[in-house]
């Protein structure tokens, strides 16, 4: 009888676990790689489900990132409609949920299963309370949105809400975005960009609640019927979507087995430069907080773009770890985050790291309110740019302001020249 195969094993069979199995293989692995999915679908791109999915110009399957043929090409091991429950790093055995409670004894294992929608009090098992984070959940708002005339409130105004909140109101609905910011999506863009993307919403017709918390949702006869904020207003609704956040989804790694290994969960899965948790142990993608060496802090990004890129960094370190004489050394991931967003026909354009910074300087471009470029820094370094209105060339500009580290007033003083180049 021949030896079984070593095992790599993927949790998570999004966007970033969907990119490390295809690493693998591409790299040279060809020893057995086990996709663990808790969602029986194939994999698919979340970006869409807040926009072109909840507003019908998609269909489902439009969202599949690679066909039945095109995995069976990578000869996987796909596990789909199911969950990682446990795993032990320093025996390598990772545990499955069903009832063959499969114990998988795995070379190394890649984590990347993303995040959990946070709720509010009251609102559990209520109908007619969504959030956003599954194709089914955008399909299920998606067919509420189908009645004419409903009444949304969206708690919540980051770009989730945000963006929902555009979706809703192009379809004519009467929308209320709810949010404890001063103005939508403010933590990350700050107060003057936030304003701007304030008064776009009130011109498209939906009604702000900035700087209003809600801390639960009314209900008759279990279905909702508004939300209820910090003041004790109750904002009246059809239904009702919470866009409040997230929590890293890493559960199924708690224990007394990941405590003894040092492993980090206090804000996702702590990992340093290479996307290492401990030997055998990567992270990808939303779940993963890693040490960025050219930034020289921890950062976990809950963007698409980082969710590839990642998937790829931790699938060839891991794979160096393993076996540096056949695959070389491991490398840090260093990359720039990128982000975007659309919200009518306005479309934003941000890298590095926005959030936090200390400074901003905004530049209008030809006088039009919809149309300027953003710099963000913090420490007297330039850490973040943002584009809004701008051609893709004049978006990709900015990049080189952030992509090393940079004097604040070099970066300030080449702003105008990176666009106009």
């Amino acid at each position: 009888m021949s030896a079984a195969r070593p095992r790599v094993a993927v949790v998570g069979a999004g966007a970033a676990g969907l990119a490390a199995a295809e690493a693998l293989r591409r790299l040279g692995w060809d020893g057995e790689i086990t996709v663990v999915g808790d969602e029986p679908r194939l994999p698919y791109d979340r970006p869409p489900l807040s926009k072109q999915v909840l507003g019908g110009a998609w269909e489902p399957e439009r969202t599949t990132l690679r066909d039945s043929t095109q995995l069976a090409a990578l000869d996987l091991d796909l596990r789909l409609g199911t969950r990682a429950v446990g795993y032990d790093p320093a025996e390598r055995t990772l545990t499955l949920d069903g009832d063959r409670g499969d114990v998988l004894r795995c070379a190394g294992v890649i984590a990347a299963t993303g995040v959990t929608p946070r709720t509010l009090p009251g609102a559990e098992g209520l109908q007619g309370v969504h959030v956003l984070r599954t194709l089914d959940d955008a399909l299920a708002l998606r067919r509420r949105l189908a009645v004419p005339g409903r009444r949304l409130a969206v708690v919540g105004s980051g770009v989730l809400g945000a963006e929902a909140a555009a979706v809703a109101r192009g379809l004519g609905h009467h929308v209320e975005l709810i949010g404890s910011q001063a103005t939508p999506m403010e933590r990350v863009l700050g107060h003057e960009v936030g304003q701007l993307l304030a008064e776009v919403h009130r011109a498209h017709g939906v009604t702000l609640r900035p700087g209003q918390a809600a801390t639960g949702v009314t209900s008759e006869e279990g279905r909702a019927t508004g939300v209820v904020l910090a003041d004790g207003t109750v904002v009246e609704a059809d239904d009702v979507l919470l866009a409040v956040g997230s929590d890293p989804a890493v559960g199924w790694l708690r224990g007394p087995a990941a405590e003894a290994a040092g492993v980090d969960l206090s804000d996702g899965l702590g990992c340093d430069e290479f996307c290492a948790a401990a030997e055998g142990l990567y992270g990808a993608g939303d779940v993963a907080r890693w040490y960025h060496p050219v930034l020289g802090r921890h950062l976990r990004v809950e963007h698409r773009m980082n969710a590839g890129e990642q998937g790829l960094a931790a699938a060839r370190n891991l794979l160096a770890e393993l076996d540096p004489e056949r695959f070389g050394e491991r490398r840090p991931f260093a990359p720039v985050p990128y982000f975007w967003s659309d919200q009518y026909e306005l479309k934003l354009q941000a890298y590095g790291v926005l959030a936090g910074a200390e400074h901003t300087e905004v530049l209008r471009l030809d006088k039009d309110p919809l149309r300027l470029a953003a710099l963000y820094g913090t420490s007297g370094r330039a850490t973040g740019a943002l584009a809004v209105g701008l051609t893709p060339r004049q978006a990709r500009s900015l990049r080189a302001l952030v992509a090393t580290p940079a004097d604040w007033a070099q970066a300030r003083a080449r702003l105008a020249e990176a666009v106009d180049a």
